[in-house]
């Protein structure tokens, strides 16, 4: 049971701290200080409204189906195996963060810009509702569930670290380096959890 809570952890974790829209805008305003819990309480709020909707839609219907599971199975290994190296490459290529410093935005704009960065952002659905929700549907209900509570568990925890270590972790991303590790770390976790799905679906020798 906990190597599934993890195995959902891992995965939501590699997705969401990639380098994105959301990530950026939620890190900017953290460093002005500019409502970031409110900004980390709305987007962990919609991850966990969409990992939910994905593991009782999208992985009720994968799970029905042994050829859709199948499907889902080698789909998601083969997207994690292009997302890991995506970030293979942004970490050679290298990036930084570099927040603008405009005047700071009132509460209706702020509240409008972290919805759009939110569900105009077509990575969030890919990621919870096809992503997670596939690989989520393939287990029996309850261990779908502990799955699904270990990806929620690290949208909350990395939403919550960049709003209140936003101050400190600015200047730190503000290097290519520290980006570049991060970047790395992503593609090890997404080819991890690519080979574990792989090996289960493989035939025995």
């Amino acid at each position: 049971m906990q190597s599934l809570f993890f195995q959902g952890f891992g995965l939501s974790a590699g997705l969401i701290i990639a380098i994105g829209a959301q990530n950026a805008f939620v890190l900017s305003q953290s460093v002005r200080r500019n409502r970031p819990l409110l900004i980390a309480l709305i987007c962990a709020s919609a991850d966990v409204l969409l990992i939910a909707l994905g593991l009782t839609g999208v992985g009720s219907i994968v799970a029905s189906s042994p050829r859709l599971a199948a499907w889902a199975a080698w789909g998601g290994a083969l997207f994690l195996i292009v997302y890991g190296a995506a970030a293979l490459r942004s970490a050679l290529r290298g990036a930084a963060l570099e927040p603008d410093h405009d005047a700071l935005p009132g509460l209706r704009e702020l509240l409008l810009g972290t919805l759009a960065v939110t569900f105009l952002n077509p990575h969030a659905y890919l990621d919870t509702l096809v992503l997670i929700g596939s690989i989520g549907g393939q287990y029996p209900l309850e261990q779908r569930w502990i799955f699904g509570s270990g990806a929620v568990a690290a949208s909350l925890a990395w939403f919550l670290l960049l709003a209140l270590g936003g101050p400190l972790l600015a200047p730190l991303f503000r290097r290519p380096i520290s980006w570049r590790l991060l970047d790395v770390s992503v593609c090890l976790v997404m080819w991890s959890i690519a080979f574990s799905l792989l090996r289960d679906r493989w035939p025995p020798v």
